[in-house]
């Protein structure tokens, strides 16, 4: 709805509101923040922290509003990034990348040997090379690699669509860094647990546990927002049942990606401002860290799995 919520002078304010305000610079998207100095509603697109809440746009370039003339720090996005003139840039460059590769597969062809060459395998034997390849013979790149990789028609469709709707909201609210660091590490946890539980000559692809970790992501951060919840929720359940029940599913990804980017965005919305920097970047490194840890004690095991 384009108008602020009725009400008056000392009228009293109705006990029941008819919905949330629209954000006064994008008409149609919905939110309960409002800018502390004009009150007028803001999306996380436009959301810029302040001392105290959110300001929008506007009144950063008008100054701090203490009199003193414009402030002299640069506006900052909920998380503490830099606010951005495209707050897509990084979904965008994403996307760009996951067509690139898939359309390279499909160019290569001879029965999709690229895929073969980066998807996510623990070890399998190559006849053609007459030795193992996979991340236990050293070719750690496949935790990465395998992310960007798709091989059906479908499945990137329904990744690339998935990531515009998630990511352009994120990355507006996170900034650009801090959104690449949660898309990557929760691509590299659902690559990692993938290695550390199914077989290792069984192959996986996808950029789904990034998606996920986007998922858990948005509903933390429309519970710091306030947003009704029902939504993400429903869409979270949607999407656990088809990972449970859905044939060919790597359900580990989704699973390591979704944990990986609900950690990583309570510590990039909830960090106190005064230690921001340090729980963020900790909380990335602990993540990572993790990452390291299951593919190492996978990797160290493997040999036993063979003996047996």
């Amino acid at each position: 709805m384009d108008h602020p919520p009725g009400g008056h002078g000392g009228q009293d304010q109705p006990a029941v509101s008819e919905g949330l305000p629209d954000c006064y610079r994008h008409p149609g998207r919905e939110t309960g923040i409002r800018c502390t100095r004009c009150e007028r509603p803001i999306c996380p697109e436009c959301m810029v922290d302040a001392s105290v809440g959110f300001q929008c746009p506007e009144c950063v370039r008008q100054g701090s509003g203490s009199g003193r003339g414009p402030a002299p720090h640069q506006p900052r996005t909920l998380a503490g990034g830099t606010i951005a003139a495209d707050p897509r840039l990084i979904t965008k460059i994403l996307l760009g990348l996951n067509v690139a590769v898939f359309v390279a597969v499909l160019a290569v062809g001879d029965q999709y040997r690229l895929v073969e060459d980066l998807d996510l395998v623990g070890s399998v034997y190559n006849p053609a090379a007459d030795q193992f390849v996979g991340v236990a013979d050293g070719q750690w790149y496949r935790l990465l690699t395998s992310v960007f990789l798709h091989q059906e028609v479908w499945h990137i469709a329904f990744n690339m669509l998935s990531l515009w709707w998630l990511g352009g909201p994120l990355e507006a609210a996170l900034g650009r860094a801090r959104f690449l660091a949660l898309y990557l590490l929760s691509g590299l946890a659902g690559s990692a647990l993938t290695y550390l539980v199914v077989a290792p000559n069984q192959g996986s692809l996808g950029a789904s546990g990034a998606i996920f970790g986007l998922l858990g992501a948005t509903a933390v951060l429309m519970r710091r927002l306030k947003y009704d919840m029902r939504p993400v929720f429903a869409l979270l359940v949607l999407n656990l049942v088809l990972t449970f029940t859905w044939p060919n599913i790597a359900k580990e990804a989704h699973l390591g990606g979704l944990v990986a980017g609900t950690v990583i965005a309570i510590a990039m919305v909830h960090a106190p401002r005064e230690r921001r920097a340090l729980v963020q970047y900790g909380t990335c490194a602990l993540v990572l860290v993790a990452t390291v840890v299951m593919v190492v004690v996978r990797t160290a095991t493997l040999p036993v799995v063979f003996a047996l």
